[in-house]
């Protein structure tokens, strides 16, 4: 006897379109001259998040930009990611690649509506930063906020010590036997550059997964509905698992920048070599020593310098302009940044 399916009700399916929008800040820091501080747009609020569909929850933190796909309207999932964009960002992106898609169950932690699945494309998107339209809604928020332990410009940070490590003991020392522990132990080493283990800057994402799975992050607490009576890492939350797909654009764009000239996305038209490492550090998250990083992009052919102009900088020598020589595209396989790991 053939069972009846037509009564069966089948989960109903929203696929969102998710943005990570990057770009560099430089500021003016005093007397250490500029500092590159690379910076992602975060919306905040409700008032986005009924756009996909489901019934938000009562948080009122910081999300990406998103919206669902509809065939209807929109040609391609790019192009309905683009007009999403346009609406909720004072942005025009450029640069846009597709980067996973995210459809774990449960993904909209709070909704109401529980057969409804909800399935996310995210895209990584550059920008030279311009003076752009911001409020308490929409801006640009710093991404090591939101990742604080990757920050490693000015040395291993001190949470990593403090914090993350102790955190992690506990959740090794916490498996039932023998074989869990060293494979906990395992991964902790791997990921954190723990047990003189080298710090690998592209792990970002499998960071946060390990830190989500030990219940060190305020997202895994509040999706396990947990009370936690222990201490937190530090970093600012994001609503729904929008830290993750963040986490995977960071992985992305650390990896791509060593075989791809994308970091050129993040520049303006003329740069000096300074401008540019500073840029490249505040990707990668650590120091370049300056000499070799100009050996290397001279070297490279990626850059030309423009003869007879020099940057205008108030207070210190004027430095040489250069600009991105596209031609570098068709002369070389893989022209990206060649870096060398932390202290390489």
């Amino acid at each position: 006897m053939k069972a009846d399916n037509q009564n069966i009700k089948k989960p109903g399916v929203v696929i969102g379109l998710s943005a990570v929008i990057v770009s560099v800040d430089h500021r003016d820091s005093g007397g250490a001259g500029t500092q590159a501080e690379p910076m992602v747009f975060i919306v905040r609020g409700a008032e986005h998040t009924l756009s996909v569909g489901v019934v938000p929850t009562n948080e009122d933190g910081d999300a990406l930009p998103f919206g669902p796909f509809d065939p209807d309207s929109h040609e391609t999932p790019e192009l309905g990611l683009r007009s999403w964009v346009k609406d909720q960002t004072p942005i025009v992106p450029g640069y846009v690649e597709q980067l996973y898609t995210f459809g774990n169950r449960g993904r909209y932690i709070g909704q109401k509506q529980d057969e409804l699945r909800v399935i996310s494309i995210g895209y990584l998107a550059l920008t030279h930063q311009e003076k752009t339209r911001t409020s308490e809604k929409v801006f640009w928020g710093d991404w090591y906020s939101y990742f604080p332990w990757e920050d490693w410009r000015r040395g291993k940070p001190e949470m990593i010590g403090t914090v993350i490590e102790p955190g992690l003991k506990k959740w090794v020392n916490a498996a039932d036997s023998a074989e869990a522990k060293l494979h906990r132990r395992t991964r902790a080493n791997l990921c954190f550059g723990l047990g003189g283990i080298a710090w690998d800057e592209e792990k970002v994402l499998e960071r946060y997964e390990l830190l989500y799975e030990a219940r060190l992050v305020y997202e895994a607490v509040r999706d396990k509905k947990i009370k936690a009576d222990y201490t937190l890492v530090p970093g600012t939350s994001m609503l729904y698992d929008h830290r993750r797909i963040l986490a995977t654009a960071m992985s992305r764009l650390r990896g791509k920048l060593k075989y791809r000239p994308v970091v050129f996305e993040l520049m303006p038209s003329e740069f000096t070599l300074l401008h540019l490492q500073k840029t490249v550090e505040a990707i990668m998250g650590h120091p370049l020593h300056k000499q070799n990083f100009r050996r290397l992009v001279e070297s490279s052919g990626m850059v030309e310098e423009i003869p007879g102009k020099k940057s205008a900088a108030a207070g210190g020598r004027p430095a040489a302009l250069f600009r991105f020589r596209r031609g570098a595209l068709l002369e070389r396989p893989s022209p990206g940044m060649k870096l060398p790991p932390i202290g390489g």
